[in-house]
């Protein structure tokens, strides 16, 4: 089951129960100080390419005329980011149960200071992992090494109790196959706290032209080693829904919040055909 709430997370938050989430999951924005934005084309062949029509060309050298339906942007900038997050931090360890993991999205602009309140809410002890999801799609700048990974912070509710099914993983093959068994080989190995994935493809089936969507794989690695069937989950910066996607995809519960207008439309398309509750 999929409950969306469209509201202020921190006023949805402070009606939920405690210790009433085995799971949490937040995507917040990353306070980049500029508007985030995506596009949305659609292109059609021009029959007639000799005349010059169409701005792109593909392949064979067939043309094709671009049309754009819209853009999507929110703005990403905060005066004081922390003080924003914190209280939100602090409810989401109410809500999580004494065997629950938060999991925190972010990138190098933030993720320092965030890791140190987070260690101020949990504890230190309650820091399991930094997961580096790296990955190699876009621009790159010539003044500095491209930036080409995202931060996620792993805290346990209690560092001694939580959830880790890591046979429940997906596994990678081995970088030198002829070193290990083939049994070993068949298998293929656990990740480590580097993932590599590439972003959402601009023009994949997955994507849905909201910004700053991440990758089903990278969440559903998430829901399937820190969850169990029938535990109940929450994202309180849901944005496309990708993190209740991939909780609905492996039978999970799952409760989303979103306070932008645009961000509800993109989940309602989504999750249209599916079990799904929308609250205002």
């Amino acid at each position: 089951m999929i409950t969306v709430h469209h509201g202020d997370n921190l006023r949805v938050l402070a009606a939920l129960a405690d210790a009433s989430f085995d799971l949490i999951y937040m995507d917040p924005p990353f306070n980049t100080g500029r508007t985030q934005a995506r596009t949305q084309l659609r292109t059609r062949r021009v029959r007639d390419a000799a005349a010059g029509g169409g701005d792109r060309t593909g392949f064979a050298g067939a043309r094709y005329l671009t049309e754009r339906l819209g853009t999507r942007a929110f703005p990403d900038r905060f005066d004081d980011y922390l003080a924003f997050l914190e209280p939100r931090l602090a409810e989401a360890r109410r809500v999580l149960t004494p065997h629950g993991s938060l999991f925190v999205h972010l990138d190098a602009r933030e993720v320092h200071y965030v890791k140190v309140l987070l260690d101020g809410i949990f504890g230190r002890a309650s820091f399991l992992n930094e997961i580096v999801w790296a990955y190699d799609y876009g621009a790159r700048t010539t003044k500095r090494w491209a930036p080409k990974h995202d931060t996620i912070l792993w805290y346990a509710r209690d560092p001694k109790r939580y959830t880790f099914r890591g046979n429940e993983s997906d596994r990678l093959p081995y970088l030198a196959p002829g070193l290990v068994t083939p049994e070993k080989r068949a298998r293929g190995k656990l990740p480590t706290d580097t993932w590599w994935h590439t972003i959402v493809s601009p023009t994949g089936k997955e994507k849905t032209g909201y910004p700053t969507q991440k990758p089903l794989a990278i969440l559903e690695r998430i829901v399937k080693v820190h969850s169990k069937p029938g535990d109940r989950l929450l994202d309180f910066f849901a944005g496309s829904g990708s993190f209740g996607d991939a909780a609905d995809r492996h039978g999970r519960d799952v409760v989303l919040v979103d306070s932008s207008a645009q961000a509800i439309r993109v989940m309602r398309k989504r999750f249209r055909g599916r079990e799904a509750r929308f609250v205002r």
